[in-house]
């Protein structure tokens, strides 16, 4: 069973929000392999926290890197080196789906050679993208769905975060990948609201992975 690859149209877009929605719908495993910077705590611990499923496991984080930057700058500041090799290696070995996220968006580079791409076509993944609605948002989604369309990867679809503008039926009519949800503003962030956009999205979810 390919992996979802949870990735973004860029940085603070929600794909952590997003994930756990989508972990709570599939009551699915979750994996961050990559951290960079944990001052306020981590995204796994924050999934931990809204989950309500007993089947979700959450696997630990193959780099923890303190600093909150591109891994490429994070890594080499703790004396460390990430390589595609190094993270497939410790790919959590699981009968349940397995939701990964990435970190920041497709073209954030890893080390020196590798990017987030790159990591995305090792995987054979399936690819989710969040795009938050917001000034600007259609240009980089439309950015980020040229790259996975050239790279023929497998892509699900969208999902939409906040409200400042209605741009999800152009998002995907421009790209061809369809709007799978839409997740409006959540005043409150707990386990109760994860559940109840995981309830919306299951079906739609199980029918089309």
């Amino acid at each position: 069973m390919a992996p979802i690859f949870i990735t973004g149209t860029g940085t603070d877009v929600g794909k952590t929000l997003i994930s756990a929605i989508i972990v709570e719908a599939l009551k699915a495993d979750y994996w961050k392999p990559v951290q960079a910077g944990f001052s306020e705590g981590t995204d796994s611990l924050f999934i931990r926290s809204v989950i309500s499923n007993k089947h979700t496991v959450i696997h630990p984080e193959r780099y923890l890197l303190k600093m909150p930057a591109s891994p490429h700058l994070a890594a080499p500041a703790e004396k460390k080196e990430i390589t595609i090799k190094e993270i497939i290696r410790h790919l959590p070995r699981t009968k349940n789906r397995l939701v990964i996220e990435g970190v920041g968006g497709l073209m954030v580079p890893l080390n020196e050679r590798e990017l987030v791409l790159d990591l995305i076509k090792r995987l054979k993944a399936t690819v989710i993208i969040v795009s938050k609605n917001e000034l600007g948002s259609i240009n980089h989604s439309l950015l980020t769905a040229h790259v996975l369309r050239k790279e023929k990867i497998n892509v699900a679809g969208w999902i939409f975060n906040e409200e400042y503008k209605s741009y999800e039926n152009d998002i995907a009519n421009w790209t061809g990948f369809p709007a799978l949800a839409k997740v409006k503003c959540l005043p409150v962030i707990s386990k109760e609201t994860i559940k109840r956009e995981a309830r919306k999205i299951h079906s739609h979810l199980i029918n089309i992975l």
